[in-house]
């Protein structure tokens, strides 16, 4: 029992440091002191102009002071001047220059609605311009399709000639070779034919001769 007293105790002292940190706003007095501890008597760190936003660590209520953190500062403040809003001084700056931007706004929409108009027409035109492009594009490769396409019929056919040719070509060359045949068969039979007609003529002149003179012999006998 005895230890869980000092426990309890320290938990409670340190059930502020555990308190969520939220923002509050240095209350509408023009300054406010942040120290170094939660009493007058501790050292004053610096001066805190009102509706400076203060980042609140934890909240004293036996002290009535409350540690924060103001830029890279950590101190303690008194808690009742702390505002969970903005000041009125700061409000009403905020509002004033809600206001005048209110006021500046409708130029400022008309200069917005002119430049998108203006983009607007370019972005038009720019599309009607691609759309050209495009259907240029489309003819040309249409135009290129076609000529591709003929581009092979015409291959086709040339092979087809081209086979054509080369058989026609084997055939002519086969025509010549008959007709080489067949001119050194009418040669040779010439050949043979004068021969022979030569033959028959050497014949015929040895034997006529001896035909005459075996008919004069008879006719001589006859007597």
């Amino acid at each position: 029992m005895k230890r869980l007293i000092p426990t309890l105790f320290c938990f409670l002292c340190l059930l502020p440091l555990l308190a969520q940190a939220e923002t509050r706003y240095v209350t509408d007095i023009f300054q406010i002191t942040l120290r170094s501890g939660e009493s007058t008597s501790h050292k004053i760190l610096r001066m805190l102009d009102s509706g400076m936003p203060l980042e609140v660590l934890s909240t004293n209520p036996e002290s009535g002071y409350s540690k924060v953190r103001a830029g890279g500062s950590e101190g303690y403040v008194l808690t009742r001047q702390l505002m969970s809003q903005p000041s009125a001084r700061n409000q009403l700056e905020g509002m004033r220059k809600e206001i005048n931007e209110l006021k500046a706004a409708p130029g400022e929409l008309r200069t917005n609605l002119a430049n998108l108009q203006k983009e607007h027409r370019e972005l038009k035109q720019a599309h009607q311009t691609l759309l050209e492009v495009k259907n240029k594009q489309e003819q040309e490769l249409q135009s290129i399709q076609r000529t591709a396409s003929n581009s092979i019929r015409i291959s086709n056919e040339r092979n087809e000639l081209r086979k054509q040719v080369a058989d026609l070509t084997r055939e002519v060359e086969d025509l010549k070779q008959e007709n080489r045949d067949l001119s050194n068969e009418a040669t040779r039979d010439w050949f043979l034919i004068g021969a022979g007609v030569i033959i028959a003529g050497i014949l015929i002149g040895l034997i006529l001769p001896h035909l005459r003179f075996q008919r004069r012999r008879n006719s001589w006998g006859s007597l």
